[in-house]
C-alpha cells in the first residue's frame, strides 16, 4: 500500500488552465490601459519647427479648435519669413514655405487676431534680419504656384496685381516706422507702403511720392492695391476709382511682398532697455490677394 502514497499532492488539470487564462486576462488588460494612456497623450496637433532660440516667444502648441493664418489668408502663392532664427542657419531668419505653411503658426509674431478675421505680423527690434537689411521682418514674399519657387515677373507683360486689407497696429518706440506692402524689382523696392508715425504713404526710396494719410491712427484699416501693367506701376487707396499715384518703370524682375517690415532695430532705438522683444512693429492683414492675367 506504501508504493501507492504521493508525498506531493497534484493539481488539477483544470485548475491549472484556469489559472494561466486568469494570469493572460491581467496581463491583456494592464497593457491595453497603457496604450490607451499613450494615445490621449499624443492626441493635439504636431508642434511646428522648433527655432533655435525659444527666450522672447513661445511656440503655438495645436489643439482641437485650432486656426491657423492659411485659415484666413489664401496664402497658397507665399511664403513668410519670420523674426526668430532658423535651426538650419543660426544667423538667419525663419522662413517657412508650402506645404508646412497651410498648418503652421507661432504666437506672437505670425498668428490669427482673437476674432479669426485677420492675421497679425509682428516683428521685433531685436529679431534677426535678412542678409541684405538692416531691419526685422514678419513678412510674406510671393511664390510660385503652391509655395515651391521664388517668382519674377515683368511689367511690361500681362497685369498683376496685390490687393490688400489692413491695418498697421503697433511702431517701435523711438524709430517710429513700418513697412507694410512692398513691390520689389529690379532696383530692389519699387514702392512701399510706409507709415512713419502719424504719416502714412507711398514711397520709391527715401522718398514720399504720394501721402496717403497725413495723420493715421493706429489701428485704423485700410486698403491698398497695386496694379502693373503697360510699365506702369499704378496706387489705389481706399477704393478710389483713379489712381492716386502711378510710377512709369519697365522692369523685368519684379514681386510683391506682404507683412511688417520693422524699420528700426536695437541701434536706431534711443536706448538699451529698447532693445527688447516688446519693442515691434506690427502689422494685421485682413486680406492679401494676388492675381496675374
Amino acid at each position: 500500500m506504501l508504493s501507492n502514497f504521493d508525498p506531493e499532492p497534484r493539481v488539477p488539470k483544470t485548475t491549472l488552465v484556469l489559472s494561466f487564462l486568469l494570469l493572460l486576462g491581467i496581463v491583456l488588460y494592464l497593457l491595453s490601459v497603457t496604450l490607451n494612456k499613450k494615445d490621449s497623450g499624443d492626441a493635439s496637433l504636431p508642434l511646428p519647427s522648433k527655432p533655435a532660440s525659444q527666450s522672447t516667444f513661445h511656440l503655438f502648441d495645436g489643439s482641437a479648435d485650432t486656426t491657423y493664418p492659411a485659415d484666413i489668408l489664401d496664402l497658397s502663392y507665399w511664403k513668410v519669413t519670420l523674426p526668430v532664427r532658423s535651426e538650419k542657419e543660426s544667423e538667419q531668419p525663419l522662413e517657412i514655405s508650402q506645404p508646412e505653411l497651410a498648418t503652421y503658426r507661432l504666437d506672437p509674431w505670425f498668428m490669427p487676431t482673437s476674432d479669426k478675421k485677420g492675421v497679425i505680423f509682428r516683428a521685433p527690434v531685436n529679431a534677426p534680419t535678412t542678409g541684405d537689411s538692416d531691419y526685422p521682418r514678419s513678412e510674406l514674399r510671393e511664390m510660385s504656384a503652391e509655395g515651391e519657387k521664388t517668382v519674377f515677373w515683368p511689367s511690361t507683360t500681362g497685369t498683376h496685381t496685390l490687393f490688400l486689407d489692413e491695418a498697421i497696429t503697433a511702431v517701435p518706440k523711438s524709430k517710429q516706422q513700418v513697412v507694410a506692402g512692398q513691390i520689389h524689382g529690379d532696383d530692389d523696392d519699387l514702392l512701399v507702403i510706409r507709415l512713419e508715425y502719424p504719416t502714412l504713404s507711398i514711397v520709391r526710396g527715401k522718398k514720399d511720392v504720394y501721402t496717403l494719410d497725413e495723420n493715421y491712427t493706429l489701428g485704423k484699416r485700410f486698403t491698398v492695391e497695386f496694379v502693373v501693367r503697360d510699365g506702369r506701376i499704378s496706387v489705389y487707396y481706399n477704393g478710389s476709382t483713379a489712381p492716386v499715384y502711378t510710377l512709369e518703370k519697365r522692369l523685368q524682375m519684379a514681386y510683391f511682398k506682404a507683412g511688417v517690415y520693422t524699420q528700426s532695430n536695437c541701434e536706431t532705438e534711443d536706448s538699451s532697455d529698447l532693445c527688447t522683444a516688446d519693442n515691434y512693429g506690427e502689422v494685421v492683414l485682413y486680406r492679401a490677394t494676388i492675381t496675374h492675367q
